[in-house]
């Protein structure tokens, strides 16, 4: 079934086996595998069963929040033609300092002076990073770099030397009401990651900068507006999983936890 919300959530072991989408509100701190693991140990639980598929289809990092989609049974074979799709991101930018992480996961490595703000530097970054570009990737991400995660190279203090890749930026908008942070709306491709935007824009900026808060608000038609937050869901299924334990046993012939 398509994504659902919270009071249609389905109870029945075959609708997830068969497929269904559903569109998680990530909490912050939260890996993306940390959300995909605890839905399915619930569902698991719930069900009493010891296997479910269960994946996501697209990434956020452990400081992002917003919309997750998670795909359980035959609908995970989905997830690459849901991951294709074109995102849509909104938050913040804090120009002048840069971090090795590109955000906040890192302390500040690097004060830079501020660059002297007006409507047409704006534009013009705007204009830059608008259309089909080049990006690398940053150092710390899960990319494989001779057979070893480009992070785990970085964290040694090694050089994995990402190599740029192409993306494209469909809109960027960025507001300096509360500068020197800057607010951003970004609708791009797949592959994009926004901390290198964050910092290649304070480059562009003959500065530094960094990502300060990132929410990921669409993927294709699926918006963060439909997404059921992580404990609600979870919720749901421990108190269906309350009420069916405190019923009579002959009622309910379900197989123990695991």
């Amino acid at each position: 079934m398509d994504n659902t919300p919270l009071e249609e959530l389905p109870l029945s072991l075959e609708a997830y086996q068969e497929g269904t989408l559903l569109l998680i509100n990530k909490p912050l701190e939260w890996t993306s595998f940390d959300v995909v693991n605890r839905v399915r140990i619930a569902l698991c639980k719930y069900f009493g069963v010891k296997k479910l598929k269960v994946g996501h289809a697209g990434t956020l990092d452990p400081l992002a929040t917003g919309l997750l989609i998670i795909c359980t049974g035959k609908f995970t074979k989905k997830i690459d033609s849901i991951q294709a799709q074109e995102k849509k991101y909104t938050g913040t930018i804090r120009v002048g300092a840069t971090t090795p992480t590109y955000d906040k996961e890192s302390e500040i490595d690097q004060t830079l002076p501020l660059p002297d703000i007006n409507p047409e530097l704006i534009k013009n970054i705007e204009a830059q990073f608008t259309g089909h570009i080049m990006q690398v990737p940053p150092v710390f991400s899960a990319i494989k770099k001779d057979g070893k995660r480009s992070y785990e190279l970085a964290r040694k203090g090694l050089d994995s030397n990402l190599e740029a890749r192409p993306i494209e930026i469909s809109s960027i908008s960025l507001d300096v009401t509360d500068w020197p942070d800057m607010k951003f709306e970004v609708t791009c491709s797949k592959g994009t990651y926004i901390r290198s935007l964050a910092h290649d824009i304070g480059q562009a900026m003959n500065s530094g900068a960094y990502l300060k808060s990132l929410h990921r608000n669409a993927i294709g038609n699926y918006t963060d507006e439909s997404a059921i937050p992580l404990n609600d869901f979870l919720a749901v299924y421990d108190r269906f999983q309350h009420e069916r334990t405190s019923k009579p046993k002959r009622i309910f012939t379900r197989k123990k936890d695991a």
